[in-house]
């Protein structure tokens, strides 16, 4: 009789699982119903240091030679646990905030942890080599060196480098004696690449060069900077145009002015990536309405920071004027009364208001009294009783002309209601309620 392969290979996997369940079983309840524990050897597990700022301000330095860097660990756990553990779950810290003397000692402010909860619970150090710690202590000796900086690339045509600025410029170098006095200044290396044409800004690491120039390596030097900042500027010469941010308003638009400013133009030099994006400067804000005889105005040249005014030209003058522009005085007899209070009597006292307006010829000559409308907001007086001067917006409709002069104000008469009246919708003065026709 042939054998059924599958079934030969489902036995198999049951007699594995079966193993694997008798295993586990065994592991944690072959010792008298308690789990059973064996050990297992971590080679070169790292040793982490902390409290060297202390150390430090002792006057003290942790040297390498003789100092303990790494331990083999013998953990204890079950055969499950112990598979499970990776080195780089184990930590071994020691502090040296207890350190107060030189030389090679030993220490007993050892630390052995995890990284995971479980095997804090699960897992213990049941030997060490070595057994003890032993660190190597020496004075620490310090000094102050010059930070200088080599750059590399270069900077694109048509642009020009400023002052390369170093920030900052010495450090304190702090270490062995021998290895300290051997430090003749530091340095760093910026590289502007290929054809820079904006500032270069870097965080650069440190290297230390003896007073031969030549470069020291495999020191334990410590310094109070892990980097340097370096910048180098990296400028552009523009011709900026001058101008101004003018505002339009009825009666006084740009197409009616002529203007100028003198000079129109300023050399300006400065980082790339300001004047990159700069065509003009613009010297102030102007308001058209406010353009009366004066035509000529004198305004400081803002340059933008950290450029230079290469044309050394400091204030511009605008000259500017109406091309046409006429000024008269209209009667207004239009007034619209609005958010009057609804159980309240509004008689308004004033028929007339002269009002002064600007604009071209043509447009004033066309203005009559329909063209202006005085709007009497009276908003503010919802319980009042009495007679009032209120202030009033004039505006002019139909045509591009400005009002000038004001404040504008008109005079009202408040009175209570009868309760026998019903309160009048606002309307237009002199124009019949009921009808909507004028009243003569």
């Amino acid at each position: 009789m042939k054998s059924n392969p599958k079934q030969k290979a489902l036995y198999l996997a049951l007699c594995i699982l079966a193993a694997i369940v008798v295993w586990i079983f065994v592991d944690n309840f072959g010792d008298n119903g308690g789990p059973v524990y064996h050990t297992k050897w971590f080679r070169d597990v790292p040793v982490t240091y902390t409290g060297e700022t202390v150390l430090t301000e002792r006057g003290f330095m942790l040297l390498d030679e003789d100092t303990v860097t790494t331990v083999d660990l013998e953990m204890r756990g079950t055969m499950i646990d112990l598979a499970m553990l990776d080195k780089d779950y184990i930590r071994v810290t020691v502090d040296l905030s207890n350190v107060s003397r030189t030389g090679v000692q030993t220490v007993t402010s050892v630390i052995y942890g995890y990284t995971e909860e479980y095997f804090r619970q699960n897992v213990t150090v049941s030997d060490r080599t070595p057994s003890t710690i032993t660190i190597n202590v020496a004075e620490l000796y310090h000094k102050t060196v010059d930070v200088r900086c080599e750059l590399t690339g270069n900077v694109a045509e048509g642009y020009s480098a400023g002052e390369l600025q170093i920030n900052p410029t010495q450090i304190e170098v702090r270490g062995d004696q021998a290895d300290v006095d051997a430090v003749s200044y530091a340095k760093v290396t910026l590289d502007l690449g290929e054809d820079a044409t904006s500032t270069v800004t870097e965080d650069l690491p440190i290297q230390f060069y003896d007073a031969n120039d030549q470069l020291l390596e495999d020191t334990s030097l410590q310094t109070t900077e892990e980097t340097i900042r370096v910048t180098l500027p990296v400028y552009v010469t523009r011709e900026l145009m001058l101008t101004m941010d003018f505002r339009e308003s009825a009666g006084a638009r740009m197409s009616n002015v002529t203007w100028r400013i003198e000079p129109e133009t300023i050399l300006v030099s400065g980082p790339a990536e300001v004047l990159n994006n700069m065509d003009s400067i613009v010297l102030d804000e102007f308001d058209l309405a406010s353009l009366g005889s004066t035509t000529n105005y004198s305004y400081a040249i803002p340059i933008p920071e950290g450029c230079e005014n290469l044309s050394g030209v400091t204030r511009a003058t605008l000259r500017i004027s109406f091309n046409d522009l006429q000024r008269s005085t209209v009667t207004a007899s239009n007034f619209i009364l609005t958010n009057a209070p609804e159980d309240r009597s509004v008689d308004l006292l004033t028929e007339q208001l002269s009002v002064g307006i600007f604009g071209t010829s043509a447009d004033v000559a066309a203005i009559t009294e329909d063209n202006i409308l005085v709007t009497v907001d009276l908003s503010d007086f919802g319980s009042a009783v009495g007679t009032y001067t209120v202030p009033a917006e004039v505006t002019v409709v139909g045509r591009d002309v400005g009002v000038s002069g004001g404040p504008y104000r008109v005079r009202v008469t408040i009175s209570e209601q009868s309760t026998d009246q019903p309160a009048e919708p606002d309307t237009p003065a002199g124009e019949n309620p009921d009808t909507g026709d004028e009243t003569t």
